[in-house]
């Protein structure tokens, strides 16, 4: 008497010949022929579930692609927000800076004007308000005219002004600080956009394996539900492996929104508000190489972009303080006046020139000036915090940095193994399901375990090309 494996052998081995159908009287070439003496009989045919669902088509290519990473960097240039916003940062920084310098250097003023007295038109009156001399004049002498027009200039000159100085100073470090946060925004820019294409990649992958995933689920299902029409399954075995293809649908939708995340914060990386894609033909593999034409490898950690702008924000800060403190000191100026009018009769003439030095002693403010310098002095100490907490970030980065590539090595090799060993297990797994010495809980297991292990190694070889990246942008410095 035949054991039910044999008999489940049998019946999935003829299952895809028969038909409906078929009756006795079907043609003799229908039949499979009596095989001959001495022939060894013909193996049987393993069932070949097929499979058709609409979650199997892929997921429709984004409206734009990108190609190069070239043209991505080209349009991240283009039309980056935080880079322009980096670049107007440098614009404001320089032109505070000559406004600093302004205040050292010498500051002409002219002034024109006319007057006339109202009451008495003929008496000179200069432009707001006064009597500049009489309406009547000896012959052959020039005397102010009326209406009367007077002509002003006035030149003066800082000599000593030790705030002014201080000003100029912290503009100063204030312009190194905005050049350093470009180029750090920059290094950032760089960065970013390499782990978002790789991370789009990756998605695009993902998302393919999500598609297998669900295809062999499926295929398992359709083996159980032959199984059970034949009497060699239950309906728990039905159960279990639709279960299994639920999950796999989750798991695909999941991937499908995951992938137009990446699109969306590509398009955002390179300035739209629509997803962008990558080409299947981009040169995932020598991205580290394509960065290295853009960054240079820093020498010295403290030379890192960010560093520098926050050593030079600390200047900038000390100097401020510096510039409220020299506001106690007296200045000393230097100051010249032309005055002329208009005469009658004559066109008219300059009357007095002179040129005066001013020395301006501050007394008392009301407190202004204290409040001020505690102030700059607590904007100082923040400066300084800023500086450290950036130096132990960077330190943890480039420490990560450093070790991520070895990590990442070893968990692509681990995840290798574990696909290879997760594959033989399914195989067998199913392979022992078909001839009816496995459970659907064992297929059903095996078959999320293949999924895992499938998505697992995907993950962990972008991981390692973004380790890669990082550990060579965490310590260079990109100049576009």
């Amino acid at each position: 008497m035949a054991t039910p494996s044999a008999l489940l052998v049998l019946l999935l081995a003829a299952a895809p010949q028969a038909t409906p159908s078929a009756s006795p009287a079907a043609p003799a070439q229908q039949q499979s022929p009596t095989p001959e003496a001495g022939a060894s009989p013909q193996a049987p045919v393993p069932f070949q579930p097929k499979v058709d669902d609409p979650m199997l088509a892929p997921v429709p290519p984004a409206p734009e692609q990108v190609t190069t990473w070239d043209e991505a960097l080209t349009r991240v240039r283009q039309r980056s927000t935080d880079l322009r916003g980096a670049e107007a940062g440098v614009t404001r920084a320089e032109g505070r800076w000559r406004q600093s310098l302004g205040l050292l250097l010498p500051n002409a003023r002219a002034t024109a004007g006319a007057g006339v007295d109202v009451l008495h038109p003929d008496v000179p009156s200069a432009p707001g308000g006064g009597v500049v001399g009489g309406g009547t004049s000896a012959p052959g002498v020039s005397v102010p005219s009326a209406p009367l027009g007077t002509l002003s200039a006035s030149v003066t000159q800082t000599l000593i002004d030790v705030s002014a100085w201080r000003g100029l100073s912290s503009a100063k470090a204030s312009e190194a600080a905005s050049v350093a946060n470009l180029q750090d925004v920059q290094r950032r820019l760089t960065q970013g956009l390499a782990q978002v294409l790789v991370a789009t990649v990756a998605a695009e992958r993902a998302a393919e394996i999500n598609r297998v995933g669900l295809r062999q689920a499926l295929e398992r299902q359709a083996l159980t539900q032959r199984s059970f029409e034949l009497g060699a399954g239950t309906q728990l075995d039905v159960v279990r492996v639709s279960q299994d293809v639920a999950v796999a649908r989750q798991t695909l939708v999941a991937g499908d929104e995951q992938l137009r995340r990446t699109r969306e914060s590509l398009g955002l990386s390179l300035g739209e508000d629509h997803g962008v894609g990558v080409n299947p033909a981009f040169n995932l593999g020598g991205l580290v190489d394509q960065t290295r034409r853009d960054c240079t490898p820093l020498q010295d950690l403290g030379a890192r972009p960010d560093l520098v702008a926050q050593r030079a924000n600390v200047d900038a800060a000390r100097e401020s303080r510096r510039q409220a403190s020299a506001g106690y000191l007296p200045t000393l100026g230097l100051s010249s006046t032309v005055l002329g009018f208009t005469t009658d009769p004559g066109f008219g003439r300059f009357a007095t020139w002179n040129v005066s030095a001013v020395l301006s002693v501050p007394l008392w403010e009301g407190g202004q000036r204290g409040g001020l310098v505690r102030e700059r002095e607590g904007i100082e100490e923040q400066a300084a915090q800023n500086l450290e907490a950036t130096r132990r970030n960077v330190s943890v980065e480039v420490s990560r940095a450093r070790r991520g590539v070895e990590v990442a090595e070893a968990l692509l090799k681990t995840a290798s193994e574990s696909l290879e060993l997760a594959d033989r297990t399914d195989r067998l797994t199913r392979r022992a399901f078909e001839v009816g010495r496995g459970s659907s809980l064992e297929l059903v297991q095996s078959g999320a375990a293949l999924r895992q292990a499938q998505l697992a190694l995907v993950l962990r070889e972008f991981e390692l090309v973004q380790a890669r990246l990082a550990a060579f942008l965490t310590e260079a410095r990109c100049d576009w």
